[in-house]
């Protein structure tokens, strides 16, 4: 005997049974040996993924036949149905059980995710490999009742062929791997964000440590209850501007043109209706989605699945007990997002001249890579000519995230700013990421106060815990900057729009931050891809 299972002298009480399973496939000197212990000790719930799900195979739109058989089923349930439609929440129902019914007619379904024994499959388990290593199985199972030289050789041809099918599986998977770049970024960022663990247990709101998984979800749901839906904002009155195009009726190249600007790939909401299904439509089925929207504009209600969000809290950085170190990312409905973005494009050309020029997020042709740029001449210009730049990066609490870009914007009207060539530069804005720049920290101070007065009367507020004061300058120069009566912290370096900006205004950390973060998913990807023999060393022509 020489498989044992070893264990403390306080467990062997508890042990029930122990047995060898000679069916196993380990070495040919070995065998598996199972023990059942029994202890009375209650495990602890754990929130978490299923195990597996099953999932409609979108993929497949992306052939033309597929795509005409969805069309097809779709066109014969929008036939079916009466055009006197009553209310939008019966053309909501009768338009999302029918793309969702055509998607899985026309699409199938699979299983995704882990096995009935908990075993992950892998991308080149298919029905083949499955049949070989049941066949290898069944014979190894044979020639360990049998013993027979027959026996022996039908296993060992089952080994061969099994090894071969796999071969052959994984070479097939890894030149898709290689053909198709968006995996490759796929497994770049996968192993870039590291692995995702959850937190068992969670702060309430009065620090009390919470372990149910009611709890827990009760928290959650108050958290991002408090956090959407403020009550403490107040209304600011805008005024209507007549236009007959933002009044007129939605047209189906409206539609059209949104449907085509949907990014693949990306979750869907309750409805469970994918980009790829909107992606797809017909005329048909165009003409369809934009009755809905008319429908919606004209009575000014939308169905209850658009107004309905999934919140995903991801974690950012900090203690995971804490719900406000989460971000939550917010899943709707993609038929609402299209109509939402049809009225968007509508009121664009109204509310841009209103908009602040340092306002750069959510805006045409802008990104941060222009603050960053301006922020990255400030600091070089700055440090040149030994002129001091005092500097608040500007935060809010997150109930105030849903303000406006353009209140932003207009809270930093009318600040003097530092010189910059022939121009005066006095806020750097990206959404709700804010610097404010000053000569001197009286100017500063003066600039925050108008600001933080700006910003309570549009119902924001900024946050004095998370917002910092730096100070660009070849000598140590304190910066007290106050907001309400608190001081806000001054430090040596912070982290804007992910770029590091230190008070030397050297760039030797951000570089040695950059070449680290490379060199961490460059071992990530050495282990997972590039030592994988699979992988072929060809280039494309």
């Amino acid at each position: 005997m020489i498989d044992l299972v070893v264990m403390s002298s306080d467990l062997q009480l508890h042990v029930l049974d122990t047995r060898e399973k000679r069916g196993a496939e380990l070495s040919t000197n070995h065998h598996l040996v199972v023990s059942w212990i029994r202890l009375r000790r209650r495990m602890p719930d754990r929130l978490g993924r299923p195990k597996y799900i099953v999932r409609v195979c979108w993929e497949h739109l992306a052939d033309p036949s597929v795509r005409g058989v969805f069309n097809s089923h779709l066109r014969e349930s929008f036939n079916q149905i009466q055009r006197e439609v009553g209310d939008i929440e019966s053309e909501w129902t009768m338009f999302s059980s029918s793309i969702v019914d055509a998607a899985i007619w026309s699409c199938s379904r699979k299983v995704s995710g882990a096995g009935r024994g908990g075993n992950p499959r892998t991308q080149w388990w298919t029905l083949e490999v499955r049949d070989a290593v049941k066949l290898k199985k069944e014979s190894y199972q044979a020639w360990l009742a049998r013993g027979t030289p027959e026996a022996a050789e039908a296993y060992r041809q089952a080994k061969q062929t099994t090894a071969m099918v796999v071969s052959e599986a994984k070479t097939r998977v890894w030149e898709d791997y290689w053909t198709a770049s968006g995996k490759l970024w796929q497994t770049v960022r996968r192993l870039r964000r590291g692995k995702q663990l959850s937190a068992n247990t969670v702060y309430s709101g009065g620090g009390e440590l919470l372990a149910s998984t009611g709890d827990i979800v009760r928290r959650w749901k108050e958290y991002f209850e408090d956090l959407l839906n403020p009550t403490d904002t107040p209304s600011v009155e805008e005024p209507e501007a007549e236009d007959s195009e933002v009044d007129s009726f939605i047209t189906q190249a409206e539609v059209t043109e949104v449907v085509l600007q949907l990014l693949g790939g990306k979750a869907p909401g309750v409805d469970e209706i994918r980009p790829e299904y909107l992606k797809s439509l017909d005329v048909v089925g165009l003409s369809w989605l934009t009755c809905l929207c008319n429908i919606a504009w004209r009575s000014g209600t939308v169905p209850l699945d658009w107004a309905t969000r999934v919140v995903i809290p991801l974690f950012k950085k900090g203690d995971r007990r804490v719900c406000s170190n989460y971000r939550g990312i917010t899943l709707l409905s993609l038929p609402g997002k299209v109509y939402s973005r049809v009225l968007e494009r509508r009121v664009r050309p109204l509310v841009e001249p209103q908009i602040q020029e340092e306002q750069c997020g959510f805006r045409p042709s802008r990104g941060t890579l222009d603050q960053l740029y301006t922020l990255h001449r400030v600091v070089e210009g700055s440090w040149e000519f030994a002129q001091p730049v005092h500097m608040c990066f500007v935060d809010w609490p997150h109930v105030s995230l849903v303000a406006f870009c353009g209140r932003i914007s207009r809270c930093s009207q009318g600040l003097e700013g530092v010189r910059f060539g022939d121009h005066r530069i006095s806020s750097l804005i990206f959404a709700d990421d804010v610097v404010l720049l000053a000569p001197s920290s009286l100017d500063l101070q003066h600039a925050l106060g108008h600001f933080a007065a700006e910003c309570e009367a549009a119902g924001m507020r900024v946050s004095t815990s998370k917002s910092e004061a730096m100070v660009l300058d070849r000598k140590k120069v304190a910066c007290t900057l106050q907001v309400g009566g608190v001081v806000l912290p001054q430090v040596e370096e912070f982290k804007y729009l992910g770029v590091l900006f230190m008070t030397e205004g050297r760039m030797d950390r951000e570089i040695d931050r950059r070449i680290g973060a490379a060199a961490t998913v460059m071992r990530s990807m050495y282990r997972s891809v590039v030592v994988k023999k699979e992988l072929s060393r060809k280039r494309s022509s």
